[in-house]
């Protein structure tokens, strides 16, 4: 599911991308909304792909928070800066989902801002599910090899 935010792009230089999705009771998922960064092409420093697709969906739903409308979930292609995790936390997402690494991000260029451990324990505690260091690859052991680099590095 996660290689669907990653590759949803207007533009070869805008690859970074969010979707969300309703989780249905059978515990499929069915596509809402999706976001990409549009940052560059419309001058405006709030349009992350976080944010973008947020604000569809909320604007499909007309509905200010999504957690009164269901159980929807935040898929996107890198963790996301300190921005977009506050959006994440008002936005009423159930669970969010996260691809590559703010190191990743930080490699091609990108400031990610203040975001800490604590940063993703806050949303757990307000009832937001997070799911972090999937990868394109997205496998337990790759996640659990890299949750063992992290805590090496301190």
């Amino acid at each position: 599911m996660l290689t669907s935010s990653i590759y949803i792009s207007p533009s070869p230089s805008s690859s970074i991308g969010s979707a969300i999705f309703s989780r249905l009771p059978d515990r499929t998922l069915r596509l809402l909304s999706i976001g990409c960064n549009l940052v560059v092409p419309e001058n405006n420093s709030l349009l992350h792909g976080e944010t973008v697709a947020i604000q569809v969906a909320q604007s499909k739903l007309a509905a200010f928070s999504l957690r009164a409308e269901g159980n929807y979930e935040l898929f996107t292609s890198c963790e996301p800066c300190c921005m977009c995790l506050g959006a994440t936390l008002w936005s009423g997402v159930s669970r969010i989902v996260c691809g590559a690494t703010k190191e990743d991000a930080g490699k091609i260029g990108f400031d990610e801002g203040p975001v800490f451990s604590e940063s993703y324990e806050h949303l757990e505690r307000a009832g937001i599910e997070v799911v972090r260091f999937v990868g394109l690859v997205g496998s337990r052991e790759e996640e659990k090899r890299r949750r063992g680099e992290i805590r090496e590095r301190g």
